[in-house]
């Protein structure tokens, strides 16, 4: 890692510490005046991280050991942060090094615990390098990273880890000597539309059936949809998402992850920045899709549900984030991790980003030549996909079906 000017650097274990506005001025810098600017990620706010710790999702006892990086300016004010993780396992992560901890085992190595810089739980592209705007920013960039490698090297860990986030932090990290992965996600993305018929009206003719049959039978049997935000939503609704939650949290993952108190949490400290999308049967809440809702961009994060009806899910987790996108001009609706099934319905490839330090010669080596053929191998794919889209040949306007 290259040197980036002294700062002084420090570590919080525990950001429930840290004075709110400092972080969020860090994290999600107001420059326009209004809180609603359109760069704003929800994910790295000091209400979002402080959720996870608080309620206990994210604490030492579940492999997520809070090791914030702070930029201080010597009386305590933050001139930077790193949302920081030393952890115990993989798990919860969405870049998959399991291969490398195995491999580094075999060899006799220990891999865990690891320093991991990312939102618990969150696939979701975001800063990582949190500084406000400013003449010095790279600079601090600089900083925070090479504090990172510090905390690498002085407690002997196997390696650091950046992951989702930007392309020029990307770039960034890769200039300071860290191996750059890539992978791959589906977007959607507002290409001005007034309706939700002006979205499916850019769709081949086969892809626009497709989707108006799956909106159809996904409210048939008494199924009605509720969409809640802000002081619309009650502990009623969070009792009845974390019921869809964990059962559907159990057959993905074993365990999982949020607890019961984490949904509280938010709903009382961010509620503004909430879509809880509730499926009713018959009066009755059978499923529900928790979004948050950024600056320009309206990011699905769980779903889960009590009852399978066919295209419940399509519709809960991808048409009705499309609606509300829309409805409210909102420029991208991202829907997770994996999923070329999205592509079908109009979410696109987009590549997503992380950069990794390790500090064994012969893993950090095995590691570069295969994140060497898998960015490769990405992008390949990305492109052919994009070939794949849904959309008619000859934009909004004309008359060509695929």
């Amino acid at each position: 890692m290259g040197d980036a000017e002294q700062i002084l650097a420090r570590i919080e274990p525990d950001i429930t510490a840290l004075d709110a506005a400092q972080w969020d001025a860090c994290a999600n810098p107001d420059i326009s005046g209004s809180s609603s600017h359109n760069t704003y990620n929800p994910f790295i706010s000091h209400a979002f991280l402080s959720a996870l710790e608080a309620s206990g999702s994210a604490i030492a006892e579940t492999g997520w050991a809070p090791r914030h990086i702070l930029l201080d300016d010597g009386s305590g004010g933050i001139l930077g942060c790193m949302p920081c993780y030393l952890k115990a396992h993989s798990q919860g992560e969405y870049v998959f090094d399991h291969g490398w901890a195995d491999a580094f085992a075999r060899a006799g190595g220990q891999y865990y615990p690891k320093l991991l810089a990312a939102v618990p739980f969150t696939p979701v592209t975001g800063r990582r390098l949190l500084v406000p705007p400013g003449a010095d920013a790279d600079m601090r960039e600089r900083a925070l990273l090479s504090a990172a490698a510090s905390l690498l090297e002085r407690h002997r860990l196997s390696s650091l880890h950046l992951t989702f986030l930007t392309k020029p932090e990307w770039e960034r990290a890769g200039q300071m000597g860290m191996a750059r992965r890539t992978d791959q996600q589906f977007h959607w993305c507002n290409d001005g539309y007034d309706t939700f018929d002006d979205f499916t009206a850019s769709l081949t003719s086969r892809k626009r059936k497709l989707i108006n049959r799956e909106r159809r039978e996904a409210c048939a049997d008494g199924i009605s949809i509720k969409l809640l935000t802000g002081s619309d939503l009650k502990e009623r609704h969070w009792d009845a998402f974390y019921d869809f939650y964990t059962d559907t949290g159990a057959r993905k993952w074993g365990n999982p992850y949020l607890t019961r108190d984490f949904f509280s949490l938010i709903g009382q400290n961010m509620p503004e920045r909430i879509l809880l999308i509730l499926c009713e049967r018959d009066g009755i809440p059978i499923a529900g899709a928790l979004n948050f809702i950024g600056g320009d961009t309206l990011y699905g994060r769980y779903w889960g549900c009590l009852e399978e009806h066919r295209f419940l899910h399509f519709e809960a987790c991808y048409y009705q984030a499309i609606d509300f996108a829309i409805a409210n001009r909102l420029c991208h609706v991202e829907a997770g991790a994996q999923g070329p099934h999205k592509l079908a319905r109009g979410y696109l490839p987009q590549t997503t980003y992380s950069a990794h330090l390790i500090a064994n010669p012969s893993l950090r080596s095995a590691v570069e030549e295969f994140l060497s053929r898998e960015r490769d191998h990405v992008e390949k794919e990305n492109r052919e996909l994009a070939h794949q889209a849904p959309f008619r040949k000859d934009g909004r306007g004309g008359n060509v079906d695929a």
